[in-house]
């Protein structure tokens, strides 16, 4: 696959320092530190390739050299061979063979190869290829244990790179990952290098803002359900909200996306989790990763993973799609495994600018009339909507236009205080 440009718009790749001081978001936005990337043998004036962040080695091999590394980071954390993107290299692989000493891998949920299943238990154990070992950050310990002084410990790290390819949906758990990495980095006093990456769904805002009472791994941060920011962004927001505890800085270093702004079409080469396979899916997963808190399948146990929808309780009138789950890689024990399901074939669906909850609301309303003893919400539900209110206003039989017309307040608020933060156009 390639990267498509709708916007001939050519970003000065940055590379932002931010102090361990900073308290504010004001001060995030005005004291960070612009550095000009050195020159690179593959950039051009007139090449509007997108250059991701682990792709300007350059600019960061200074702050690795002589240092111990840790490393976040999973099959989509690579360094691209060639300007299509067709060909890569393992950025742990490229460290290593640039002679950097990598202490240790961290892997977020579905694990350092990104296979395993959504919420499925990640153990530690140690890279076949390498023999590095792999300290899993998803299950009982999301949080890094992070020796504080490295004079006292080889197993301590001078630095931290943090590289994921994130899809810019609150209930994707990446963005969780990052807050505890950050927080583990400021108490142990540890730099973080993000290598940022594109967010294929960085083009709109929108959805309910969380609210506090239903925090959760799904959701950790007052933010709606699309946030259209990149983890860099996401990154200097954390700090400037002070939201790690005790409100400690994490020293931020971020190697910029060249060539990218938020309205730019990314398509992702490597898929970033087992279940979202194309850009179709990766599309529609804001919409319908609410169907995770239902008795409704998104087709997890297929090879159409977040592209179909489909009940085993009733037949949808209007279509006669169907399919069944089976278990397969990322979903060993799928939803109404073995059953045959009703509903939606979305895989032709046009890209959405929008969240959809028509299908939501549509299922919701199937299920009631014609399988009322089947629960159609679980408790799930409220923690991936970040609120009561949205399975509330749909058992009341709100609008998709009403709906939407209560989140425009929270919504606009949300624009303003992620302002300061934004690095791309």
């Amino acid at each position: 696959m390639c990267f498509k440009v709708f916007k001939n718009t050519v970003l000065l790749s940055v590379l932002i320092v931010i102090s361990c001081g900073l308290k504010t978001k004001e001060d995030s936005a005005q004291n960070a530190e612009i550095i000009t990337p050195t020159e690179d043998i593959n950039r051009t004036k007139d090449d509007n390739t997108i250059i991701v962040g682990a792709n300007k080695t350059r600019d960061y091999l200074p702050l690795l050299k002589g240092k111990r590394v840790g490393i976040v980071g999973n099959q989509s954390s690579v360094i691209f061979k060639d300007n299509q993107h067709t060909t890569n290299t393992h950025l742990v692989d490229s460290l290593l063979k640039l002679q950097i000493n990598i202490i240790a891998v961290f892997s977020p949920e579905h694990g350092f190869r990104g296979t395993a299943d959504a919420g499925e238990l990640v153990k530690d154990g140690t890279d076949d290829k390498t023999g590095l070992p792999i300290i899993s950050l998803y299950g009982d310990h999301k949080k890094p244990k992070l020796e504080k002084d490295s004079s006292k410990s080889d197993k301590a790290l001078d630095i931290m790179i943090f590289d994921l390819q994130d899809v810019g949906a609150r209930f994707y758990t990446y963005i969780s990952t990052l807050h505890y990495v950050m927080e583990a980095c400021a108490e142990a006093k540890i730099p973080l290098l993000i290598l940022d990456r594109p967010n294929p769904n960085g083009h709109y805002v929108d959805g309910p803002v969380l609210e506090k009472a239903h925090k959760s791994y799904v959701g950790m941060h007052p933010i709606p359900v699309v946030h259209g920011m990149t983890i860099g962004e996401y990154a200097q927001m954390i700090n400037g909200e002070n939201w790690l505890k005790n409100e400690v800085q994490c020293d931020l270093k971020i190697i910029t996306v060249e060539n990218y702004s938020h309205d730019t079409l990314y398509v992702l080469p490597i898929k970033p989790s087992p279940n979202l396979p194309n850009t179709t899916a990766i599309n529609l997963y804001p919409s319908l990763c609410f169907f995770e808190g239902t008795n409704v399948s998104i087709g997890r146990g297929t090879s159409n993973q977040f592209q179909v929808v489909g009940s085993p309780f009733f037949e949808l009138k209007s279509h006669n799609y169907t399919f069944t789950p089976q278990p397969n890689e990322g979903a060993k024990y799928p939803k109404h495994q073995n059953k045959v399901c009703s509903g939606y074939n979305l895989s032709q669906q046009q890209p959405l600018n929008a969240l959809n909850l028509s299908w939501l609301i549509e299922f919701y309303k199937a299920n009631k009339e014609h399988a009322p003893k089947e629960t159609f919400f679980t408790d799930f539900f409220t923690l991936l909507a970040g609120t009561k209110k949205l399975q509330q206003q749909i058992e009341a039989g709100l609008s998709e236009m009403e709906i939407k017309a209560s989140w425009q307040n929270d919504l606009k608020d949300f624009k303003t205080m992620r302002k300061p933060y934004l690095i791309y156009e």
